[in-house]
């Protein structure tokens, strides 16, 4: 029996196993702020196209995707913190903890708004996160 069979066999006879998911299987070392920009720019396009509309059906379907991509915000901005950023960025960026706190709270506000001004906000905070992140590869 491979190692790979036992520990498939662990695994199905303990149910209660987690099973943890990473942004990649390998420290690849592959970041850019720009997967979080897109899909706040998706927010902002659904919240729009959400105002512009008088068809329910489509407005409960734009929802539906900015709720969606507005976790992706905040996916791609945690990755970035927390596998990304390191100790001696937020010695020289202090405002690092407060942006992305800022972000991140963005992001969840906009699922539960079609504000665009909220939109606005959050790619603001992204575009700062981003400024920072391309002087620290520098």
């Amino acid at each position: 029996m491979s190692f790979r069979t036992r520990i498939e066999a662990v695994l199905d006879r303990h149910s209660n196993v987690l099973v943890a998911h990473a942004h990649c299987d390998l420290p690849c070392g592959v970041y850019d702020p720009a997967q979080a920009t897109i899909e706040a720019q998706s927010v902002k396009a659904c919240m729009e196209k959400y105002n512009a509309s008088t068809d329910a059906d489509f407005k409960v379907r734009a929802t539906l995707i900015k709720e969606e991509r507005s976790d992706m915000v905040k996916h791609h901005l945690w990755v970035l913190w927390t596998d990304y950023f390191k100790p001696e960025h937020l010695a020289n960026y202090p405002q690092l903890h407060d942006l992305f706190w800022k972000a991140t709270k963005s992001a969840g506000e906009a699922k539960k708004t079609n504000d665009v001004s909220v939109a606005d906000r959050l790619l603001g905070e992204i575009n700062e996160i981003s400024e920072i992140f391309w002087a620290t590869k520098k």
